[in-house]
C-alpha cells in the first residue's frame, strides 16, 4: 500500500481540509467549516428546493430538516460561526425565492404581500418590477412580507441556533 498522492500533501493547516473542516490563519488558529463543505451542503439543499416548487413551504422545510440537522451535527465542532450565519441568510433568501416563484403572476404577488401587511402601493410597485426572483427574495419588501419569524413558525430552525444547542454535547 502506497500513499495516495491526491489526498496527501505537505502544507499549512489553514490551506488544507480534513473531514470538511479547516483552520483559520495562525495568529488565532480556530477550527472552521471548509468552503468546499459549505458548497456541497448548498448543492444538497438546492436539489431539495428545486423539488419544492408547487408545494407548501411547511412540507419543503420538513424535508430539509434532517439534511440540515445532520450537516450541523457533523460540523458542530467549528469554532467560527460565520459560515452558519451566512448559510442561514442564504437559506432564508432561497425560501423567499421559492415563494416568489410560487406566486407566479404580478397580481398574486401583490395580493400576497398586501395580505401579509405591506402597504398597497409598495406591494404593487414591487410586483410589477421586471427583476428576477433572487433580487426580489433579497429585497426589503419580501423580508417584510416573509419575515424570519414566519419562517421559524413554519419549522425553519436556524443553523446557528442548532449548532449552539449541540455545542453543549461536545
Amino acid at each position: 500500500m502506497g500513499v495516495n498522492r491526491h489526498k496527501s500533501a505537505v502544507a499549512r493547516p489553514w490551506s488544507r481540509t480534513f473531514l470538511g473542516d479547516t483552520f483559520t490563519t495562525p495568529s488565532q488558529a480556530k477550527l472552521k467549516v471548509a468552503p468546499e463543505s459549505v458548497q456541497r451542503f448548498k448543492r444538497r439543499l438546492r436539489e431539495r428546493l428545486r423539488r419544492g416548487r408547487g408545494r407548501h413551504l411547511r412540507r419543503v422545510l420538513a424535508e430539509l430538516r434532517p439534511v440540515r440537522r445532520g450537516w450541523v451535527s457533523y460540523v458542530r465542532k467549528s469554532q467560527v460561526r460565520s459560515a452558519f450565519e451566512e448559510l442561514d441568510r442564504w437559506i432564508r433568501r432561497t425560501l423567499r425565492c421559492v415563494l416568489w416563484r410560487q406566486w407566479q403572476r404580478p397580481r398574486t404577488r401583490a395580493t400576497e404581500r398586501i395580505r401579509r401587511g405591506l402597504p398597497r402601493e409598495w406591494a404593487w410597485s414591487a410586483a410589477t418590477k421586471g427583476r428576477g426572483p433572487w433580487w426580489h427574495a433579497g429585497a426589503g419588501h419580501m423580508n417584510q412580507a416573509v419575515p424570519t419569524r414566519y419562517l421559524s413558525q413554519l419549522g425553519l430552525v436556524s443553523l446557528s441556533q442548532e449548532a449552539h444547542r449541540l455545542e453543549r454535547f461536545i
